[in-house]
């Protein structure tokens, strides 16, 4: 294998054509013979330089609308042919084909094209055919060809041919390659997935095509002996934490990521609602509230547990505003999402050097599609996102009394805030804020006491008469199997209950709510979450 290799001829086709002027000039530098196509000849032309066509190259011209130029034996053979075998220089020799040295290719606009919502047919003009057969090809023999795919790299390829009196080295070629394969997996992964996802309807296909592009790597995992890294989709995709912009603060965390990640995603539920707030501990909230400011929702937020809001993560429905900032700024916060701040509440923040500031834009949809995936031993798990949403009118009323007006606003807020809370999940809430949140419990009505005691707690702190779970409803995220579980959030107060139902004990739990002069309603629908 041969570690310098001069270029001397390279095929130039791309669709990016950034950069592609400078690339050219230091390529003509070094004397290199210019072969291009298409919209490439025509823009490198345009730039000063001297260039062949492929089709002279080959001696067939561009057809079929451009869809045959490069499959072309004059074009692969000079690509692949093994320059220190005797039968393939014979070959050539005999064939009249020339060496090619260095491949500059990118493809066809394919994602950008399904992006813009363009129709079927563009979509399937923009699957490139001869660009991946020319990576792929000059990839293989990157012994003796150097291939480049992404823009970002043309700087590399002219510090080395700079360095090298016009070549490449091995070393390069062999990075170069690994990103062409990549380059080319994840193409083919961005049309497979649209075939099966876009255009085929498969929630589930036969094989589920992944396609991530290295973000960052991260300072360690879930802890510190664990490596960790953000991987972003290679396609369109909805936009979320991992696209926000951090405007200060230090590197964030796994932790960071995945706890700003769970604030995102409950914030969202309420991205049309009054001013909401969200704090979250460990991928669990600790205290939400809507309110007529946001400065109110992250007092009554805060609230709900301040104890477990220490060093916590908050997300806010609303862009900041100078007084949020300054109240947020009272304890040790982590992170803060909103989808936007004004110069006051950056001005506040930038006094917190540590706190992590992240603008989100336009919250993502709580009711878009998609698939969620875990690992396993030996696989993966995945499963449609809970994106189930209740109205008033799906709630079926199953006791004597009816809940008010009050008690239903009540109990839909501490569902929604449920559906976030980690399985046994039991939200208590009241006026349009959690009152006491109890998550990740073996069995419900442990989770329905260590609500009710947190809510104790915050009021012997704040000074209340009671606690907030007086009067409150209280969400279940999946059906009481026994009574208990209900009668403790009796013992907390609470007045109307909101359960998904279907328990083969549903008429004993209705029993208990009846004698105790609760209001239940079911759902007929469950949101565990693991």
């Amino acid at each position: 294998m041969t570690d310098l290799v001069p270029v001397r001829r390279a095929l130039l086709s791309v669709s990016d054509k950034a950069g592609l002027a400078e690339l050219a000039a230091a390529l003509v530098r070094h004397r290199v013979e210019l072969v291009s196509t298409g919209g490439t000849a025509k823009a490198l032309r345009e730039a000063g330089h001297e260039v062949r066509d492929v089709a002279d190259l080959t001696g067939f011209p561009e057809m079929m609308d451009g869809r045959v130029k490069t499959l072309h034996p004059t074009v692969h053979g000079g690509i692949l042919a093994v320059r220190d075998d005797a039968a393939h220089v014979a070959a050539m020799d005999a064939h009249g084909i020339g060496a090619i040295d260095l491949v500059v290719v990118n493809l066809y606009p394919f994602a950008a094209t399904v992006a813009k919502g363009a129709p079927r047919d563009d979509i399937i003009e923009n699957i490139d055919i001869g660009g991946p057969a020319m990576v792929r090809s000059a990839a293989k023999n990157h012994a003796f060809v150097g291939i480049v795919t992404e823009p970002e790299d043309y700087a590399a390829v002219i510090a080395e041919m700079d360095a090298n009196g016009g070549a490449t080295s091995l070393t390069l070629r062999k990075r170069l390659a690994a990103t062409a394969f990549a380059h080319t997996a994840t193409y083919d992964g961005m049309i497979a997935s649209w075939f099966a996802f876009a255009d085929q309807g498969k929630l589930f296909p036969d094989t589920l095509p992944l396609t991530a592009k290295l973000a960052n790597e991260l300072r360690y995992g879930e802890n510190p002996h664990q490596k960790a890294a953000l991987y972003l989709p290679a396609g369109p995709a909805s936009r979320g934490i991992a696209q926000a912009e951090q405007v200060q603060g230090k590197e964030l965390s796994y932790n960071n990521i995945n706890d700003a990640d769970a604030a995102l995603e409950l914030v969202a539920e309420f991205r049309d609602a009054d001013p909401t707030c969200v704090i979250v501990k460990h991928a669990n909230p600790c205290g939400v509230a809507s309110a007529a400011s946001l400065t109110e929702a992250y007092d009554a937020a805060l609230k709900c547990d301040d104890v477990s809001a220490f060093g916590g993560i908050i997300a806010v429905n609303r862009p900041l505003d100078g007084a949020t900032a300054e109240a947020i700024s009272a304890i040790f916060t982590e992170v803060v999402c909103a989808p936007d701040a004004d110069a006051d509440a950056r001005a506040v923040f930038a006094k917190k050097k540590n706190l992590r500031l992240l603008l989100t834009g336009e919250l993502p949809d709580p009711a878009r599609g998609g698939l969620m995936m875990k690992t396993i031993a030996g696989g993966w798990l995945a499963q449609s996102r809970d994106n189930g949403r209740i109205t008033r009118a799906d709630l079926q009323v199953v006791t004597d009394r009816a809940p008010t007006d009050e008690e239903l606003a009540d109990a839909l807020f501490a569902w929604t805030v449920a559906k976030h809370v980690k399985s046994n999940a039991i939200v208590y809430a009241k006026g349009g804020s959690t009152a006491g949140i109890g998550a990740g419990q073996m069995n419900r009505r442990d989770s329905a006491r260590i609500a009710a005691a947190k809510a104790r707690e915050a009021a012997e702190s704040h000074g209340w008469s009671e606690a907030r779970t007086v009067g409150s409803a209280v969400a279940s995220d999946a059906f009481f199997p026994f009574a208990d579980g209900l009668l403790a959030a009796v013992e907390a107060g609470a007045t109307c209950v909101i359960q998904p139902g279907g328990s083969i004990r549903d008429d004993e739990v209705i029993a208990a709510a009846n004698e105790a002069g609760l209001a239940m309603v079911f759902t007929g629908m469950r949101h565990f979450r693991h």
